[in-house]
Order: structure tokens, then C-alpha cells, then sequence
């Protein structure tokens, strides 16, 4: 780094490359500065303003996402000015529309808190994001309980339309970030701001729902939404985050090999995420891969091998279910040749275990009769 390219945060002096902004900086040295609205890999806009920052000889307050740290720059990140303004800001979002992050009005907090954490994720009283919403920390952050401003009730009714996102527009702070990922990320350019003023709102092409509209199901935006306005459908209301374990794997959908959170309990998975720190997907996922679970825990899924005896299937040991298969191999390509033989591998198995697949098939049944569709 070019040490003549020097700024001050919070009184560390700190290097930085030409086109780095102040958070960036900030967040290369461990120093914490909020937001709601910046997205990593896409075009900062400020648009939350709750990473403001207070700049020595500057007039006002500027958004550290947006801002580039130029030489000299003396920054400070949680000023009383910074700390007023924050809380400013999170007062007038709760506000703008049905957010129960606070729970203004609750008599009883530590008793309200152990009812929540006993709920299994069936109250509808509460936001389906509770626990784990990005607003909601702020505000307990800041002390930002609401109250202080009239609350304004959303003229658009949630879409429950489509069979994977439940669309809940009384939630959205319209910070912006589902459609920086369906626009910079996923380049699905299925939805944008749509209407002005306090009729905006998210939108895809013409107003349409979802199902409508060109938007594929890859479930970018459910992942970087900071609030409860974008959830999965199936998900909702089904168990709090504390409530499940995380567990990460590698989706098994295609040899892309992208990495993944599945979200259990009770030994089900309740929802698939993306591991946002992990190549090669970086959170990104299909739509197969964030939604189609479903046939891990279904009750026509073969969980053990069967062997037809006398004209009817039973179980087998996996024992005696591959020396079986190995057996009848033998007899056939002895009898009729390798060709005689082919091979389905699929989709729902691991790049690995496909390539496996086509060795054993080639180097001991002596056949390329080997085929895979991915369409599932």
C-alpha cells in the first residue's frame, strides 16, 4: 500500500488503496460501521443511512459505504452526533410500516423474551424473521423502540401467489438490496423500484407477481434481505432460527459443487442457505438447490436397497444388495458382453460419486453405455 494514502478512524491511523470507501477500510482493520442497505459484490447507494460516519471539517454527516477515503480523512464511527442520527433513522423505519422489532408496548420484556423463545414458530404475532433480523439487532443496538412517529400502514397487500417467497411489502425498508442481487448478482433483472415517493415499492416488470414475471426462483433476494419482507414460503413460520441447527454441505444438484447451510430440527431440513464466505457460489443458489429438499424426508424415499424374491420386492442388507448387483454384473457381461449393460447416474448425487460412476462403468463392465440427465 502506498503509506502516503493515510486515514483516521476512531484514532488509528490506518493505509488505503486508491477507490477503497471509508467502509471498506473500516471493515479491512476490524472496525465495525453498520448498515442495512450495503451489499458485498454490488454498487454502493447509502440508501439505509445508517452507516453515517462523522468526518473531522466536514458539514454533515456522510455514509461511510459510499464515501472513498481520501488522504488525511479524520473519521469517527459511533460519535454522539452518529449514534443520534443512527437511532434518528431506525425510529422513522420502524415506522414505515409493520415492524414489531421492538414489541413497543410489551410490559413485561424478560418474560415476553422466554415466550419467544419457547415459541416453536407458529405466532404470527410475531415478524417470521424475529431472531435474526438485521433492523431488529440495530434497534436493540441503539435503543430504538419506535413510538415516536405516526405509523404508517402499507397500501399493498403481501403476495402469497408463488410456491417458494412470500413477498410481506409491510416489512420492506426498500434499502434496495433484493434487487441489487437480482440486478448486480444474480443479473436476473427480474425486479426493480417501481411508482414514487411513498408509493414506492419492489416491483417485477408491470407490477406482476412473481409467477408472472421473469424472475427464476434462485431465492438471491430472500438471502440478502435484511428484514422479514422476503422469506421462504415453506419455512415460515415453521421453526425460530435458534430452534434449528446449522449444518454446512455441499449441494449435491450439479457438479458445481456450491456450498451450503442446511437449517434442521428434529432431523428435517426446515430451509437451504448459501454460505456467503465459501467458493464458488459465494451464497448465490438455484433454484433446485435453495428449495428442492423436499425428498430428503419424504415418505416414498427408499431408505433401504430391495431385492425382488419371488416376484416381490424386499429388504435387503446393503451387504447382500451389492453382492447381488455385483453377481448378476458378472453373469451378464460374461453371458452377453459389457455393451449389454448401461449406466443412469444422477443428478442428485455428487460430482465425485458421478465420476466414480463412469470409471466403474468403462474400466470393469468394459462399456461406455453411460448417460446423466440433469433434469430433474
Amino acid at each position: 500500500m502506498n503509506n502516503k494514502n493515510q486515514i483516521i478512524i476512531n484514532g488509528n491511523k490506518l493505509s488505503f488503496e486508491r477507490g477503497e470507501t471509508i467502509l471498506n477500510v473500516a471493515r479491512r482493520n476490524n472496525i465495525e460501521i453498520p448498515t442495512l442497505c450495503e451489499l458485498k459484490g454490488a454498487s454502493p447507494t447509502g440508501a439505509c443511512r445508517i452507516c453515517v460516519v462523522e468526518v473531522k471539517g466536514a458539514k454533515a454527516l456522510i455514509t461511510a459505504c459510499s464515501t472513498s477515503a481520501e488522504n488525511g480523512m479524520d473519521v469517527m464511527t459511533e460519535s454522539p452526533d452518529v449514534i443520534s442520527s443512527r437511532k434518528e433513522t431506525l425510529n422513522l423505519l420502524l415506522a414505515s410500516g409493520n415492524h414489531n422489532c421492538a414489541i413497543s408496548g410489551v410490559k413485561d420484556w424478560t418474560q415476553f423474551q422466554l415466550n419467544v423463545c419457547k415459541d416453536e414458530g407458529n405466532n404470527e404475532e410475531l415478524c417470521p424473521s424475529w431472531g435474526e433480523c438485521k433492523l431488529q439487532d440495530l434497534c436493540f443496538r441503539y435503543q430504538a423502540i419506535g413510538g415516536q412517529y405516526e405509523q404508517k400502514r402499507t397500501k399493498y397487500p403481501a403476495e402469497l401467489a408463488n410456491p417458494f417467497i412470500i413477498r410481506d411489502f409491510s416489512r420492506c425498508i426498500l434499502c434496495g438490496r433484493c434487487v441489487q442481487a437480482c440486478n448486480e448478482i444474480q443479473v436476473n433483472e427480474a425486479i426493480n423500484f417501481g411508482y414514487r415517493g411513498a408509493d414506492t415499492k419492489i416491483v417485477a416488470a408491470g407490477d406482476r407477481p412473481l409467477k408472472d414475471s421473469d424472475c427464476v426462483f434462485c431465492g438471491e433476494c430472500i438471502q440478502v434481505c435484511p428484514v422479514g419482507a422476503l422469506v421462504e414460503k415453506d419455512a415460515r413460520y415453521t421453526a425460530r432460527s435458534w430452534k434449528t441447527e446449522k449444518v454446512k454441505t455441499t449441494c449435491t444438484y450439479c457438479g458445481v459443487g456450491c456450498q451450503i447451510f442446511l437449517h434442521i430440527r428434529n432431523n428435517k431440513i426446515i430451509k437451504v442457505t448459501g454460505d456467503a464466505e465459501s467458493p464458488p457460489n459465494y451464497g448465490s443458489l438455484c433454484v433446485k438447490g435453495r428449495f428442492g429438499f423436499d425428498f430428503v424426508n419424504s415418505s416414498e424415499r427408499l431408505t433401504s436397497p430391495l431385492i425382488r424374491k419371488d416376484g416381490e420386492l424386499k429388504e435387503a442388507t446393503w451387504s447382500e444388495a451389492l453382492n447381488f448387483t455385483a453377481k448378476n454384473f458378472a453373469k451378464i457381461k460374461d453371458n452377453y458382453g459389457g455393451d449389454s449393460i448401461g449406466v443412469l447416474t444422477s443428478a442428485r448425487i455428487t460430482n465425485e460419486e458421478n465420476y466414480i460412476a463412469n470409471k466403474f462403468t468403462r474400466a470393469v463392465l468394459n462399456t461406455n453405455n453411460i448417460d446423466h440427465c440433469a433434469r430433474l
